[in-house]
């Protein structure tokens, strides 16, 4: 049987970590938990169930994964945001993998909540995700803070049955706030890239998007959150790329 670890980054995250780490009980034979000097239960919750717990300060989504990664005990890492929690489905899934022996990496769906409704298209699912690799064949890359797991080339990626969970946002302002912070990393990245942004790159990227969630991926069907996420989507692109031209500008 493999042995695997259970990889997760945090930081503030006392209203989901709990949910997230329950998952996890008895599916992986070790769970590390590396936080960024959280200042609220984090710590705490993460204890009472007795995960090894660090901390170092965060310098990047992928950067941070990366250590995560690295620190753990197992070469096979089972990474999980701490928002996200997997389904019975995927659990009895990655038991039976790890009883007959992992091999190359592995990817599933996963499924937004949002507020209190699960979002079932809108782009955001199925939203399929890399999460179970071998560390020697793969690690974190993308761009900040989309991120997302590359392999070496001739990795055998198998998809499992089963959601991964995503308890996204609480509320619409929250949603709005954090699009906020994600759109100014993002421009950031794009600048240390040498990327360029304008206003009609704004306006064209932000209107095709909308068109592309709302209408080519059916968002008017999860209903009046699926035009607030494609919208807020949408929004956040303008605003990226008009921060990325404040950048070019020097302002």
């Amino acid at each position: 049987m493999n042995q695997l670890s259970a990889v997760v980054i945090t930081f503030n995250e006392e209203k989901n970590i709990g949910r997230c780490l329950e998952s996890l009980q008895g599916v992986v034979d070790e769970i590390l938990v590396l936080d960024s000097f959280s200042t609220d239960r984090t710590e705490e919750i993460c204890k009472s169930y007795g995960v090894r717990f660090e901390q170092h300060n965060f310098d990047g989504h992928i950067q941070q994964k990366n250590r995560a990664m690295q620190k753990a005990q197992f070469d096979y890492v089972l990474s999980l945001d701490a928002d996200e929690a997997l389904d019975q489905t995927l659990k009895q899934e990655i038991i039976r993998l790890k009883k007959n022996g992992l091999s190359g990496a592995y990817k599933f769906n996963r499924m937004t909540r949002y507020i209190d409704r699960w979002i079932k298209h809108s782009g955001w699912y199925p939203d399929t995700k890399i999460r179970l690799w071998n560390r020697k064949s793969g690690r974190w890359g993308g761009l900040n803070p989309h991120d997302r797991v590359e392999l070496d080339q001739n990795v055998d990626v198998t998809h499992l049955r089963g959601n991964l969970l995503h308890y996204s946002y609480y509320s619409i302002e929250e949603h709005i706030r954090q699009s906020n912070y994600f759109s100014t990393i993002s421009a950031k990245a794009l600048f240390a890239k040498g990327k360029k942004g304008n206003l009609a790159k704004a306006i064209l990227k932000s209107w095709w998007i909308f068109i592309r969630n709302y209408f080519f991926k059916v968002g008017f069907l999860d209903g009046v959150y699926g035009y607030v996420i494609c919208k807020q989507t949408a929004t956040t692109t303008f605003a990226k790329y008009m921060k990325l031209r404040d950048l070019n500008r020097g302002v």
